[in-house]
């Protein structure tokens, strides 16, 4: 281990370089190649899989195992942060969530309906490595920074992340496309759901590979090892929770414009979760092969029309202000979700991921950087973001849940999405109700 200063360029490209490591998961497994592996189960079959002593539709039953995991996380991060921090050893924590989402990664190569349940654990405990694994990644920034270098660092790791997520998705795509290649044989339906398996594989070795570059320079945490952890200790992560919350009622301004993040939260995220398995149900596909190539390459679209929009949303919000530009995009959304309910081809499902790609880079980044900016200055900032963090996950929580419920009653993707532009709405008058702060 390199025991490098505070600010050194070295250790700053070493941390933002874990994001190179770690992006592969929510592109590859969360968003691209895992749904469409999921999807092609059921190809032979209906939507519907007995689990739990009950039918559940496929996507709705991974919006319920999705929303289980985000509580977990959820509850677990300022425990953990909390114990992390007291004792010192926040490397080993980060190292413990990344090795359980990397190899549960892997172990998604066999991934079956026969053993769904095994199956879906698997699933599960991904989630939670990678989300886990953030909480304490996050952490080391101003551990490891100063508060003038935390913004230029902080979007480095952004771009090592979308860099290296993109580079490992063409492979995977050329591997499902033009499977021979690589010498994964059978016939054509076959090969592709093989290379699929493949490609868990290859981002759960990406993953450990890459972060041994940044357990390499990382510090270990605080000096503090010694310490035994109390009953204090342990919920002193949730104190801090509590204490912001208290806070938050003095603040109106900030409060108010956290309950809209809240709510645009909900629809966000579920939208980013669920929009393969929307466009795999329900655009008329030619042939399964079709289905894929063009589901993986939406998602490339929504990555690459993503710089773009969150580059035009800072312009925009530097020009008029952050909460009417939030206000202007969250109504874009609306429309977005309503529009949805129509599209049935695949030329209108590129021009849809077109449109999402250019508002989803821009009110995630702006979501935050607007909270930031609203924060007293006289208080903890990491108390303050710990509590933004566990607000998303709640929300996400929610989010799926309602989907999976409404995708279950109704059994299509389309009610659910146009309910989620509900969401959309509600923030935007909640927005309307925030306050000038002076």
């Amino acid at each position: 281990m390199a025991d490098l200063p505070k600010g050194s360029k070295k250790l700053l490209n070493a941390w933002a370089f874990y994001d190179w490591a770690n992006s592969v998961y929510p592109l590859v497994i969360s968003s691209a190649i895992f749904p469409i592996f999921y999807e092609a189960l059921f190809t032979d079959r209906d939507h519907y899989i007995h689990v739990f002593g009950t039918s559940l539709k496929n996507s709705a039953l991974i919006s319920f195992v999705t929303a289980a995991a985000f509580l977990v996380v959820a509850l677990l991060s300022p425990l953990l942060s909390g114990i992390a921090d007291y004792v010192g050893n926040k490397k080993s924590f980060m190292k413990f969530f990344c090795y359980l989402g990397a190899l549960c990664c892997i172990g998604l190569y066999w991934f079956s309906l026969d053993s769904i349940y095994s199956s879906l654990l698997f699933y599960f405990f991904g989630l939670i490595g990678f989300w886990g694994s953030l909480v304490f990644y996050n952490s080391y920034l101003p551990d490891i920074a100063f508060p003038e270098q935390q913004d230029a660092i902080s979007a480095k790791g952004y771009s090592y992340g979308y860099v290296g997520s993109v580079i490992l998705l063409i492979v995977n795509l050329a591997m499902v496309m033009k499977p021979t290649l690589f010498g994964i044989t059978g016939t054509p339906g076959e090969a592709a759901m093989k290379a699929m398996r493949y490609s868990f594989i290859t981002v759960g070795i990406w993953w450990i590979v890459f972060s041994q570059y940044t357990y390499y320079f990382l510090p270990k945490g605080n000096k503090n090892s010694e310490r035994k952890v109390s009953h204090a200790v342990i919920f002193n992560g949730f104190n801090e929770l509590k204490k912001v919350w208290v806070l938050l009622n003095q603040d109106i301004v900030l409060k108010k414009y956290l309950y809209s993040f809240f709510v645009s939260s909900m629809a966000v995220q579920t939208v980013m979760l669920i929009a393969t398995y929307f466009g795999s149900q329900e655009i008329h596909w030619a042939s399964q092969s079709e289905s894929t190539t063009g589901l993986i390459i939406c998602i490339l679209v929504i990555q690459l029309v993503a710089i773009l929009g969150a580059w035009l949303t800072a312009k925009a919000s530097a020009r008029y202000g952050n909460i009417p530009t939030l206000i202007v995009i969250n109504s874009f959304w609306v429309l977005l979700c309503a529009g949805a309910y129509f599209i049935i081809t695949p030329i209108q499902f590129y021009a849809m991921a077109g449109l999402v790609g250019l508002v989803m880079g821009g009110i995630q980044a702006l979501s935050r950087s607007t909270y930031s900016k609203l924060l007293p200055e006289s208080e903890d900032t990491a108390s303050f973001f710990s509590f933004y963090d566990v607000t998303e996950k709640i929300g996400i929580v929610i989010g799926m849940l309602v989907y999976g419920a409404i995708d279950q009653i109704t059994g299509s993707p389309r009610f659910a999405i146009v309910f989620l532009g509900v969401f959309f709405v509600i923030a935007v008058f909640l927005l309307k109700r925030v306050p000038k702060k002076n």
